[in-house]
């Protein structure tokens, strides 16, 4: 039986910002069913201790480097599944989110908080109570863990997977030199990078296979365009790096019993699915029709995922009988666009700012398609959540979208290629076309949902991975 420990900053329903936390509230319950003694460690933020009251203090936990002892607090979850939070209140037991404080602004002690984690983790993964064989790590947070464990004479092998290469938690020299981290660390064969500390190069030097959350990412961030800086260090690693493209549960993404929605439905039940159309038309006083195309966004607001694109598309003349309902937040400038369109169309245009799950449920259970027009996307879930409740994707080919969503009389969706609102308002006149085709738009929503995205696949070969270094 193969120990892993899974390291992250966040997984759901515990602590979630992101697909990091999607995937890693998932991925460690398929482990366990394989056959996987799998340990999720987590921080012990402050709200999640509140939301657990039957955790176990296993044991006090000197963390090197950091005077205040701290404390292990698990949880079993299920049969080969613990959850070990490291409660060390200093960092972690206060207001706000994993990163950021109430009002959205970073910690300004992140690197000393997940220093502090990481080399806890280290710890507990070589611990004579329970060792580890594997310690499969998640983004910058955790990046400092493979570094420290090959300090150790006899480590465990490591696995770091980057979920998002834009984000490598960078600090300054002086941080650094607070954190105490070994002054050889200070080079650009290691940590260094453009005269700071990045904690991902702790993973992506010294872990020994990464993986990224799709095989297309996998080849794109070994160049300038994706590479964000790190491609060459990338390439000199590529004979270690693969992408295995990330799954959803599909007992939680499930529309036939998920109770988020105004009428759940399976397959081919277009009726009852209408119905969510007709129910998310009426709340967003949009015209309740249910010949007009709506399509849907659930999204962070930034650059990343080419909001822009779609709103200067909406402006178009040949796309004005479709409707739109938009679910995120993020920058400020992007929310004010649209809102600006929003109050210029309201009969067919309208928004929700800030992350509602019920609601984000209900938009891809209603909307007839479903819009990614991001400039880069890892992996992204939306698109598997939009297929699986029948909501068609117009997606960049880009990342894991190129890897999930296809074009065709037998694909699944509409891709184009350019970031641009012109390649994108051809695919948007391409869809609406198989729109009209009733027979031949609901043969593509079937198609889509019933495909297998579930864990269960990319469990596997992650585990085929862990047993490859073993």
């Amino acid at each position: 039986m193969t120990r892993v420990l899974f390291v992250s900053a966040e997984a759901s329903p515990y602590a979630q910002t992101g697909g990091l936390g999607e995937v890693c509230g998932s991925l460690p319950k398929q482990l366990a069913q394989l056959g996987c003694e799998v340990r999720l460690l987590l921080p012990a933020y402050g709200s999640l201790k509140a939301r657990l009251p039957n955790l176990h203090r296993a044991r006090t936990l000197q963390v090197a480097g950091h005077p205040e002892p701290c404390t292990l607090l698990t949880l079993t979850l299920a049969p080969g599944l613990e959850l070990w939070l490291l409660d060390a209140p200093r960092f972690f037991d206060r207001p706000g989110g994993p990163y950021t404080d109430e009002a959205g602004r970073d910690w300004q002690d992140n690197p000393h908080r997940f220093a502090c984690f990481s080399r806890a983790a280290a710890q507990l993964a070589v611990s004579p109570e329970w060792r580890a064989d594997v310690v499969h790590c998640h983004d910058w947070q955790t990046g400092l863990v493979p570094a420290w464990l090959k300090r150790e004479p006899a480590p465990p092998a490591s696995v770091f997977t980057i979920h998002n290469l834009a984000y490598p938690g960078r600090c300054d020299r002086g941080t650094f030199e607070q954190l105490g981290l070994p002054p050889e660390w200070w080079h650009w064969q290691r940590l260094e990078f453009h005269d700071s500390c990045a904690f991902i190069k702790g993973g992506l030097v010294y872990a020994d296979r990464l993986t990224t959350v799709s095989p297309t990412y996998a080849q794109e961030i070994l160049t300038p365009a994706f590479g964000q800086g790190l491609e060459g260090l990338l390439r000199h690693r590529a004979t270690d790096l693969h992408g295995i493209l990330n799954g959803i549960d599909d007992a939680v993404w499930n529309p036939a019993e998920d109770g988020y929605l105004h009428t759940p439905f399976a397959a081919e039940q277009w009726a009852a699915r209408a119905a969510n159309k007709a129910f998310l038309q009426h709340r967003f006083e949009l015209s309740v029709d249910p010949n007009r195309c709506l399509l849907g966004v659930v999204s962070r607001l930034t650059d990343q995922k080419g909001i822009d694109l779609l709103l200067a598309a909406l402006r178009d003349p040949a796309i004005a009988d479709l409707q739109c309902v938009l679910l995120g937040s993020g920058d400020p400038w992007l929310e004010t666009a649209i809102r600006a369109l929003a109050q210029e169309f309201p009969q067919r245009i309208a928004a929700h700012f800030g992350y509602d799950t019920a609601l984000s449920h209900q938009v891809f259970a209603s909307a007839d398609a479903f819009v990614m027009p991001s400039r880069f996307e890892p992996c992204g879930l939306s698109q598997f959540y939009s297929l699986r409740y029948g909501a068609v994707p117009v997606v960049r080919r880009t990342g894991g979208l190129a890897d999930s969503v296809f074009e065709g009389e037998d694909g699944n969706g509409f891709v184009f290629d350019d970031a641009s609102t012109p390649a994108l308002l051809a695919a948007l006149h391409r869809m609406h076309e198989r729109y009209r085709d009733r027979s031949r738009w609901q043969a593509l929503q079937a198609r889509g949902m019933a495909a297998d995205f579930s864990w269960a696949r990319s469990a596997r070969a992650y585990l085929a991975l862990y047993e490859s270094l073993l």
